[in-house]
This record gives structure tokens, sequence and C-alpha cells, in this order.
């Protein structure tokens, strides 16, 4: 067992003998790597001394060769820019009427250059260059003008008026809705447009600008107004299309039958004339505003886009002088003297410009156009300040109006009938009046027309009170009144005026005829009808039967105080029916029953008389001298009351 371990031991002293020498070895051979490496050290070290002049060289020549090539391509790209100038003035030399798109490339290409030679530094010839280019771009710009204003003069012409017409709504076109004319209070005429702008309203109503440039030309406009600005010649620009576009315009207008007149022209006119001007400035406005200023401000929008405040002010300035033309028309009108005929055309131009009052903010937008928006409101006002103070003195004019025109057969007078229809006429505009005296007043609601209708209608009943007094027979005097209280009272029934005027009026006003009926038969009757009384006949002067239908005897009468009453009765009837078949009562219902109304009287009364002393007369001479008249030749007679006839009809 002994011998075991020392062999063990053994063993294992050889080995760490083994691995001693093992590790002196590497030592060894670590220590002569070493001493190797520091040897190539020294050596690299030597050959980098010997080699850096070398590398030194081959540096400077890569940079060289480096520098060489940015030159070459900073050249290159210089020379292109210069052939880019050559090229581009090739083009502009050649002018830009052939090829535009290609000449406003050039100029793209020019602008792009002068930005690039101005920002190369140190290049001596760069000014030179970069004052070349500019030069030419300033004749390029000068070309651009010639071309925009020839471009936009060739394609801007005056619009024909059946051009305008063909855009109007068909309700509105010469064949169905020129400015025609309707009656008026006086007989004479006046524009529709009133019943023209209610009718529309129930209908779309469709306007459609015409195109006043042609749409292909636009973009080419645009392109060529965006290089003038970008060059700093908008008042160039602005000058330009303001003096090609606005006498356009004007001639556009002028061929429609726009004029300008003064105050004191309107004032020369003859009022026929004057009225159909007015009624064709109401057509004008619609059709400047709808349609031509619409059509300008289309154009100056697209020609003008992403510039707005210039398309602002080169669309006033092209249609400063247009609007005035068509202003000055309606300030003539409302500075003009004043007279009720007047006012209806008042109430028209008052309408219309209400009506586009929205279109003219709309199209008139911005503060370049405020003079011509603050123009057109101005106006309106005015027109609505004359209209009312018209309306006034329309009302004083009835009540004063001293005119000497004889109504001989007691007929409505002439004032009478005027009046009328002139509230007729009013009551058309019932919504327009409300509205001005609004806009005088402040009121929401506007009883005012019925109050100023009811005075109108207490004017001309006192003017017709007055005018009665000229008769010398309160019979016609009466007859007058009455036919013509009837009158008023029958139209204010058939119109719009009865809801405003109200039942009560309509009732008092049927009772005042009445009277003057009444009043007329007491006047016109009582003469005659005394003599068929028999008071006077009678021996004891007034017992017996009255002459109403009843029967008694004629004893005691006196055969001459008999024959005298039948004398002097054919004789107050004869005058009567001389005289009052050339009465008129126009209105054939009141002229029956006021023949009705007589009959129901005389008759009774002249058959009584006849049946109870006809005896007294019949049995003496010439019996036909005294009872002229059978009840049925009364009763044919009266049927030739208020006809009118003339002196001579009448005689026959």
């Amino acid at each position: 067992m002994g011998i075991a371990v020392a062999s063990a031991d053994d063993l294992l002293s050889e080995k760490a003998a083994k691995m001693r020498q093992s590790l002196q070895k590497s030592q060894t051979i670590t220590q002569n790597v070493v001493s190797i490496l520091g040897s190539f050290d020294h050596r690299l070290s030597a050959l980098e001394t010997a080699m850096r002049p070398t590398q030194i060289r081959t540096h400077s020549i890569r940079k060289a060769h480096e520098n060489i090539d940015k030159t070459l391509k900073a050249a290159e790209v210089i020379l292109a820019h210069f052939d880019q100038i050559r090229q581009a003035e090739a083009k502009i030399l050649k002018g830009p009427h052939e090829d535009l798109e290609s000449y406003l490339q050039a100029i793209a290409k020019l602008r792009s250059n002068i930005q690039f030679f101005g920002s190369i530094k140190g290049c001596k010839s760069s000014d030179a260059v970069i004052n070349h280019a500019n030069s030419l771009l300033g004749k390029a710009i000068s070309k651009l003008e010639n071309e925009f204003k020839q471009l936009l003069s060739s394609y801007s012409k005056p619009v024909e008026p059946e051009r305008l017409f063909d855009c109007l709504p068909n309700s509105m076109r010469p064949s169905s809705g020129s400015p025609s004319h309707e009656g008026d209070p006086n007989g004479k005429t006046h524009s529709n447009h009133h019943s023209e702008a209610h009718n529309n309203t129930a209908d779309a109503v469709v306007y459609t600008p015409p195109a006043l440039i042609p749409p292909r030309v636009l973009p080419l406009l645009h392109d060529l107004a965006q290089q003038m600005i970008d060059a700093g010649h908008r008042q160039q620009l602005l000058k330009i299309y303001r003096d090609v576009r606005s006498n356009v315009l004007e001639e556009s207008l002028r061929k429609l039958g726009v004029e300008k007149l003064s105050k004191d022209d309107v004032q020369k006119l003859q009022w026929e004339i004057l009225e159909a001007k007015i009624g064709n400035w109401i057509h004008f406005m619609r059709i400047a505003v709808k349609l031509l200023f619409a059509g300008e401000r289309k154009v100056c929008d697209e020609i003008f886009e992403g510039f707005d405040s210039l398309s602002e002010q080169c669309f006033a300035e092209v249609t400063t002088n247009s609007v005035s033309m068509l202003l000055s028309f309606g300030e003539a009108i409302a500075k003009s003297k004043r007279s009720p005929e007047k006012l209806f055309v008042l109430l028209d131009m008052y309408e219309i410009m209400q009506e586009l009052q929205s279109e003219i903010e709309t199209l008139f937008k911005g503060k370049a156009c405020m003079e011509i928006r603050d123009a057109a409101i101005v106006l309106t006002k005015r027109l609505a300040q004359t209209a009312q103070e018209t309306f006034g003195d329309f009302e004083e004019a009835v009540e004063k109006d001293a005119t000497k025109t004889a109504v001989t057969d007691g007929t409505v007078h002439p004032l009478t009938s005027y009046v009328i229809n002139y509230v007729k006429f009013l009551f058309d505009y019932r919504s327009t009046l409300k509205q001005l005296f609004q806009e005088f007043e402040g009121t929401k609601d506007s009883p005012q027309l019925a109050s100023v209708t009811m005075r109108i209608m207490q004017a001309l009943q006192t003017n017709l009170d007055g005018k009665s007094k000229q008769y010398k027979d309160l019979a016609l005097t009466h007859l007058f009144l009455m036919n013509n209280v009837h009158y008023i009272v029958r139209s204010v029934r058939r119109s719009d005026a009865k809801d405003l005027l109200g039942d009560d009026w309509v009732q008092r006003h049927r009772r005042i005829v009445q009277q003057h009926a009444n009043q007329y038969k007491r006047n016109a009757w009582a003469k005659i009808l005394q003599c068929l009384s028999i008071q006077g006949l009678t021996s004891s002067g007034g017992s017996g039967t009255s002459g109403d239908g009843g029967t008694g005897s004629s004893s005691g009468a006196s055969r001459a105080v008999v024959k005298d009453r039948f004398k002097t009765f054919n004789v107050m009837f004869e005058e009567l029916h001389q005289k009052q078949s050339q009465w008129t009562v126009p209105d054939s219902e009141l002229r029956e029953s006021l023949r009705l109304a007589i009959a129901e009287v005389l008759m009774p009364a002249y058959r009584s008389f006849v049946k109870r002393f006809g005896s007294l007369v019949e049995n003496g001479k010439n019996p036909h001298k005294f009872v002229k008249y059978t009840a049925e030749d009364l009763d044919r007679m009266l049927g030739e009351f208020f006809e009118g006839k003339n002196m001579n009809e009448s005689r026959r």
C-alpha cells in the first residue's frame, strides 16, 4: 500500500515539472515576439517618415483634381444658365403673339436666372448678366402689357340688346314682357314694372349673365395679369383693364337705350315721353345689375383670381361711370318738380331699387366699391322721400282742386274718377307704401295708409261739396253729390280699399247717397206734386182725399181751378222732362232705382187726380189740352230721365 502512494506522488511531480518547462518556453517566445514587434515598429516609423512627402504630394494632386471637377461643374451650370438666357431672349424678342404659353415660360426662366446670378458671389460678370436680363425682362413685360391690352380689347365687345334680352326670364323678354304700359288715373300710361315684379315673385325667376369674354380666353388673361403683377406693373394693369372694359360696358348700356339726363333735361320732357323713359329705366336697371354688372364681376374675379383687392378695385373703376349714368337719371327724377302722376313711377323706381339692393351689396362688395353702394342707398331713400312727399301733395291738391270743369248734367266729376282711380292704383302698391311709412315713421304696424286714404276721401268730398254749390238748381246739386258719393262707395266696395276703410265707412257713405237722393226728390218734385193735391180745389178749401190714389167726389171743385192745375202740371212736367232727361245718372242700378222712387210718388198721385177731377175737363172743349198724358205716357217719359241727352234730343 505504501508503494502505491509513492508512485502517485512521483507522477504529480513529473507533471508539475513539465508545466514549468512549458511556461518558461512560452515566456521566452513572448519576449522574442515583443522584441521582433519592437523592431517592426521602429522600421515602420522610419518608413512612414520616408513616405510622408509622397503622401502630401498625392493629397494635393487629389484636391486639385476635385477642385477642377467642381469648377468644371460650376462652369457647366453657369453656361447652362447663360444658354437659358439666350433661349429666353430669342423667345422674348420674337414676342408673345404666336405662342403665349412658351413666352410666359421664357419670362419665368428669365426671372429664375436673374435670381441665380444674383446669388453668385465674387463673379465679376454677374452684374452685367443681371443688368442684361433685367433689361430683357422689362421688354418682355412691356410686350406682355401690349399683348394683354390687345387680347382684352379684341375679345371685349359691346353686348347687343337682343343678346341681353335672351338672358332674361321668359316673362320679361320683349316678345312677352317688354317695357309695356297700362292705364293710370289720368287715362295715360305708366310702367308695368310693379305688376311684373309681383307676378315674378311667385315664379322661379332665372337670370343668366352673358359671357362678356369667352371662357377659353380668361385663363390666358389671368396668366398675363399675374406676370404683370409679379413685375410690379399693377397700376399699368389696372389702367389697361379699366380703359378697355369701362368703355365697352358704357357702350353696351348706350346700345340698350340708357342715356344720362340731368334735372333740367327731365323738366323739359313732356310727361308721356318722360314716363316711357322711366319705365325703360326700370328695365335697364334690372338688366344692368343682374346681367351686365354680374357678368363683369365674374370676368374680374377670374382674371384677377388670387388678387381680391385688385379685382375689387378694377370692378369699381370699370363700373363707376355706368352706375353713375343709371343712377343720375333716378336722381334727376327724384329731384324734379313733384306732381301727382309721378307718384306711381316713383314707387316703381323705389321698388326696383329695393329689389336690387341685396345684389348691389353682393356685387359691389369691398372698400373700393363703397361709394357705389352708398350712391344706390342714397337714391333709394331719396325716391322714398319724394314719393311720400308726393303722396302728401296729392291729398292737399285734392282738397284745393279749383278746376272749373263744367259738369252740367250732374254726372260723376272727372276729379272723382281721377282720385278713385288714383287710390285704386295706390292699393296695388300697398306693401310698398307700408314700407315707406315704416321707414320714415319707424313703426312696425302701419295704419298710416288707412288714415291717409280716409283723409283723401274726405278731401274729395269736401271739394265736391264746394263744386256742387256752382249749380243754381238744388235738385241738380243733390243729384251731383248723389252720383259722386255713390261712385266712391261702389268703387271702394269693389276694391281692396274696402278692407282698409272698413264696413262702417261703406255703410255711412251709403246713407249719404240715400240722403242726397231724398233731397233731390224733395227739391225736384215737391212743387209738381202740389199740383196734384186736392188742397185749394174744393169750396171748403181742403176737405177730401189727398192725392195718394184714393177716390172721392169732385163736387165743389172749380172747373177753372182744375183746368189750371192740369195746365200747370203739364208745363212743369214737360220742363222737368226736358231738363232732367239731359241730366245723367251713369250707374244703371242707381238710375233705375231713382226713377222707380219718383214713379212710386208721382204715378199714384196723378192717377188719383185724373180719376177724381178728369171728368170736369173731359166734358168741356179740347179735353186733351188739359189731360195731355196718360199714366203710361208719364211712365214712358220718366224712362227718359237721367239719360244725359242733349237739348235737341230732349226737345224731340
